[in-house]
């Protein structure tokens, strides 16, 4: 099986579904402190995550799929779980990992969404300086972590 890291020099996209765009903002931002360097696209609703994914297989302009997907649950158009089940339910998308970044904690969604093949589950903490380094530890973690190629 053929796998990629995020610092390897690629074209990996990292595609950050989030519709507070203070909150998008913060992620992005530390993401680069973490020295994540990879391209982010941001999109605040469901409904372009799905397009954003689905464009270059349907004669759409070519994109790349992303890496992985930072995904908020709550949003308008389709939520994060529609977005989640839907990807993970098409061939094409199924294992491009999610990474769920939302304020619920409610072990029932979390298991939810899980259930629904969601690879991370991590609650955003209310606190500003908390959530940045959060974000900031998820940088890190993106650093080494390993991914499957898309097909």
């Amino acid at each position: 099986m053929a796998v990629a890291q995020l610092t390897e020099k690629q074209e990996v996209v990292i595609l950050l579904a989030e519709d507070d765009l203070g909150h998008a903002r913060l992620i992005e931002k530390n993401l680069r402190r973490a020295n994540i360097t990879n391209k982010i696209v941001v999109v605040h609703d469901g409904q372009a995550v799905v397009d954003y994914l689905f464009a270059s297989q349907e004669g759409e302009e070519h994109r790349p799929l992303p890496l992985l997907v930072l995904l908020d649950l709550n949003m308008p158009v389709l939520d994060g779980y529609q977005v989640l089940q839907r990807m993970k339910a098409d061939e094409r998308t199924k294992r491009i990992p999610v990474v769920i970044l939302t304020t619920t904690d409610d072990p029932r969604e979390v298991g939810r969404c899980y259930d629904l093949g969601c690879n991370v589950y991590i609650t955003k903490p209310v606190d500003y300086a908390q959530f940045s380094e959060a974000v900031r530890q998820l940088g890190l973690f993106l650093s080494v972590v390993t991914i499957p190629h898309n097909r």
